[in-house]
């Protein structure tokens, strides 16, 4: 991609009015200091001491943050927090970020905030080292009134957004954001407003999902098709196009080393090799990274082609941060298209 041309889409940024529907939670990072290691008096145990805490929203709220990396004129989060201290983290976060819209946000007694709690080992001269994460869920049916919630708030908005993301990040069906009563509403606007671009993406699983594009990776592509998960790029390109095909919407898939690639339902297939890895990387957070940039610039107008190359070199920027669930702002993706290009097969 030229410079002029990443100007021309990346300029209709602030222009856009995005909504992220879907599961909100709090990354919460406790930076451990080996140097202050005690032994509990009480229990003999080893006692982890905590240098620093920082938090920031994580599952759909990563996607979020790279939305407002990118400079969006308006972000929407449709979701749900706990009247709880994390809930009030999560909250704080949110409202303390450019052009973020709380309206159709909500906070409740009837759920818990999802919570990521991540002590990470911080070592002068070494990587962050994450140990076992402590995480806080809701493991029963999300409340008929939350759902009435997000459905009241999504068509509030649907006819005023450029570009809806659905991020589904909880492990049983029916206790987050993305139900199957708020899946059917996004189905209705999906019908009405044929030409919004609606990107859907779900740790657990995308059957049954309605008309909208589909974002995943190999893996979750191999369990739709019902088939194993090819390791083979060219067998994995024939079954996106199977896909997209099947699903009549685009279908973006991430191949981790091997980059990512997009089927659309005519039959055209585009994959992008991964850009060179330089030092440390820590992949978290890449995959919303690529959601974002893919949703972000099709509202803007950018093609699929155009859409994979920006979100393949986001990717490549977060895969760089360590220890955080990082983003990629408009600067740092032209300065990685600046480097050696990424390879390009049809």
């Amino acid at each position: 991609m030229n410079p002029q041309r990443l100007r021309e889409i990346t300029g209709r940024y602030p222009s856009l009015r995005i909504a992220v529907l879907g599961d909100f939670c709090l990354d919460r990072y406790l930076e451990i200091d080996p140097a202050r290691k005690e032994t509990s008096l009480e229990t003999g145990l080893p006692v982890h001491n905590v240098a620093r805490v920082r938090a920031q929203p994580g599952g759909a709220g990563t996607v979020l943050n790279n939305v407002v990396a990118l400079g969006a004129g308006e972000v929407v989060p449709i979701g749900f927090a706990g009247d709880d201290g994390e809930g009030f983290e999560l909250l704080r976060a949110l409202r303390a970020m450019p052009g973020v819209r709380m309206d159709a946000f909500s906070v409740t007694p009837l759920r818990r905030t999802f919570t990521y709690c991540k002590p990470l080992i911080v070592e002068a001269g070494k990587p962050p080292r994450e140990l076992n994460r402590l995480d806080s869920k809701n493991w029963t049916p999300t409340p008929r009134e939350v759902e009435d919630h997000l459905m009241e708030a999504l068509r509030r908005h649907a006819g005023q957004i450029d570009a809806l993301i659905l991020m589904d990040q909880v492990d049983a069906a029916e206790t987050g954001a993305v139900t199957r009563r708020v899946l059917d509403a996004v189905q209705e606007i999906a019908a009405a407003r044929p030409g919004l671009w609606i990107l859907a993406d779900s740790r657990r699983s995308l059957r049954g999902y309605p008309a909208v594009c589909l974002k995943m990776n190999r893996a979750e592509l191999g369990v739709l098709l019902g088939e194993a998960a090819s390791v083979d790029v060219e067998t994995t390109k024939s079954a996106a196009r199977e896909l997209a095909r099947r699903h009549g919407r685009a279908v973006f898939v991430t191949l981790s080393e091997d980059g990512l690639l997009g089927a659309s339902p005519d039959g055209g297939c585009v994959h992008f090799t991964a850009l060179p890895v330089r030092g440390e990387i820590d992949i978290v957070g890449a995959g919303d990274a690529v959601t974002a940039n893919l949703a972000t610039a099709l509202a803007a107008g950018a093609s699929l082609d155009e859409s994979l190359e920006l979100a393949n070199a986001a990717a490549s920027v977060v895969v760089h941060q360590l220890g955080t669930t990082g983003t990629a702002s408009v600067a740092q993706i032209a300065q990685r298209l600046e480097a050696p290009p990424a390879g390009r097969t049809d």
